[in-house]
């Protein structure tokens, strides 16, 4: 059995995430994700997440390509995480090129994938960021009509 690992935050899921998991399945059986914690997050990586650990790692869980979610707590932990689940491929977005090459030492592939260039968490948190600023619709789900017989 092949085995695949990628890591990730994962915030705000979006199309692109998923199309990074599908390509990174089909390069092997099985497929890890190792998914930073929040505190890893916030003390290492000085990124606060809108959902919690535990909310993005049941998404990850929902999402058919993913076999197993485990938390990233330190950015070392990469090494041995090769070793203790026989990883054969690390995986990662092209944004990281080179940064990880290091992990060949320890006997696995490693590939950049392509990232999908039109989406992105920070884009999608720029926009909703400027789209607060505009004033939204007063209407609510109580206020709307939905029989068309009326």
């Amino acid at each position: 059995m092949k085995r695949v690992i990628t890591y990730g935050t994962y915030d705000l899921l979006h199309y692109g995430h998923i199309n990074l998991l599908r390509r990174a399945k089909a390069l092997g059986d099985y497929l890890i994700v190792v998914l930073s914690t929040d505190e890893f997050n916030w003390n290492e990586k000085h990124k606060k997440t809108y959902f919690t650990y535990n909310q993005r790692k049941q998404l990850l869980e929902s999402i058919r390509y993913v076999d197993l979610v485990i938390p990233e707590e330190n950015w070392q932990q990469k090494r041995s995480d090769m070793h203790e689940y026989h990883i054969d491929t690390f995986v990662m977005g092209d944004d990281w090129k080179g940064k990880f090459d290091f992990l060949r030492e320890e006997g696995v592939e490693v590939v950049y994938l392509p990232r999908t260039p039109e989406i992105s968490s920070s884009q999608m948190k720029k926009d909703l960021y400027n789209a607060a600023s505009v004033e939204e619709s007063k209407l609510n789900h109580d206020e709307i009509n939905t029989d068309p017989s009326l």
